[in-house]
């Protein structure tokens, strides 16, 4: 029986320190590793979420009460593959990227803001049409930045982004190209969710159209592939982006909103098809030169 290569996909921060290129990693890219980190991800989360999917579609009595947890399944997978892989120095250099700022601090302004200006933009019509929806925190708006810290360590980011970006990304844009591998990232992050939609204590997906949430998700993977791509693969910026959008939709819940909800795709495809113009499909990056490391 083979067993896992090792991965070769990490950041030497030593190269990137003086703007060396990064290797090629081509022929690294191990199809069994992808599909292990799958099948591990997908096995934990829906390990918890079947059950209680099935139990919403009174499938399944007698459910007993299941621990939160499924939602660690791609960063459980990761921790899990490279730790068999590259032993603990290699998941301290998974979580160390996570802390990693040897880029232009501006993205990390665009890993925030340009979520929450989506949002906004779908709110805005929200208000013209006099579709606005109403506002959880609406009396205690103190809840705002509590609710952000909340998100950003049990609201998906920290949950997902060591599996998704972390893990997975790389050796995919080594065999499709940074705007393809973004894509079916999106679109395995997507049906990842699929359990969601019918378990009735999870407002956010249940009976929520799912055609939006994958044309949604599949662009915010490639502007999270493009923030990756530009900031020396650091998980910092897909961190917080994952974490601004989920805020703002959580907090301004624009999908309550017909006009906003289409608002919100047309923003997002607008954004991610500028940055694929621009920056180009196949790596959705330009070379950087010694000054921009600040």
């Amino acid at each position: 029986m083979g067993t896992l290569s090792k991965p070769t996909y990490f950041v030497d921060y030593t190269e990137i320190a003086l703007m060396q290129p990064a290797p090629n990693r081509g022929d690294g890219a191990d199809w069994r590793a992808i599909a292990a980190f799958l099948a591990l991800a997908f096995g934990w989360s829906w390990a918890f979420w079947v059950p209680k999917a099935l139990a919403g579609l009174s499938l399944l009595d007698g459910l007993p009460v299941l621990p939160e947890l499924g939602a660690f399944g791609p960063s459980v997978a990761a921790v899990v593959l490279v730790a068999y892989a590259d032993g603990i120095t290699g998941v301290r250099r998974l979580f160390a990227r996570a802390v990693q700022v040897d880029y232009p601090t501006r993205w990390l302004a665009v890993a925030l803001l340009l979520p929450i200006g989506v949002v906004a933009a779908a709110l805005a019509v929200a208000y013209v049409t006099g579709t606005e929806p109403s506002y959880p925190w609406a009396e205690t708006p103190s809840v705002l930045p509590i609710a952000f810290v909340f998100i950003f360590f049990l609201g998906g980011p920290v949950q997902e982004e060591f599996g998704w970006r972390g893990y997975l990304l790389d050796p995919l844009q080594d065999r499709l190209g940074a705007t393809v591998a973004g894509l079916s990232i999106g679109l395995v992050w997507a049906v990842w969710h699929l359990p969601l939609f019918y378990i009735p204590s999870q407002t956010i997906y249940y009976n929520v159209p799912m055609f939006g949430f994958f044309v949604s998700t599949a662009f915010l993977s490639v502007l999270h592939t493009w923030l990756y791509n530009n900031t020396n693969r650091s998980l910092l910026p897909a961190l917080l982006m994952h974490t601004a959008f989920n805020w703002a939709n959580g907090m301004f819940p624009v999908l309550e909103s017909d006009p906003a909800s289409v608002t919100l795709l047309i923003a997002l495809a607008a954004a991610t098809a500028a940055v694929v113009a621009y920056w180009g499909p196949s790596t959705l990056s330009r070379p950087r030169s010694r000054s921009d490391i600040t």
